[in-house]
């Protein structure tokens, strides 16, 4: 195997690609660092994952906003709308913000 780097934004190679699909291939070595879990561990790990995820899962909503408003949240960029929601977020523990806004 090569060392080839993908950065973010950056888009995989056709080597790179050809690396993922080889160690893809390659069978699991289990050692002391990381030994093979067992059926009752692995269940355990997926009910913490799916508990987790029931406590982050967030509501959708619908909301109007000024066409203005939308335009400048796009020319974010991509996660455009994780944006807007962080956004929201910040300015609703603002008491500053949430005055000059009601």
């Amino acid at each position: 195997m090569g060392s080839l780097i993908i950065h973010k934004g950056m888009k995989p190679t056709e080597a790179h690609i050809q690396e993922i699909e080889q160690a893809a291939a390659l069978p699991i070595v289990f050692d002391e660092d990381c030994p093979e879990l067992s059926e009752e561990q692995l269940s355990r790990m997926a009910a913490i994952a799916r508990d987790r995820r029931s406590h982050q899962k967030k509501p959708v909503v619908s909301l109007r906003i000024s066409p203005e408003t939308l335009r400048k949240a796009k020319a974010t960029g991509k996660g455009y709308t994780g944006f807007l929601s962080r956004l929201l977020d910040n300015a609703i523990n603002d008491s500053d913000m949430v005055s000059r806004s009601l």
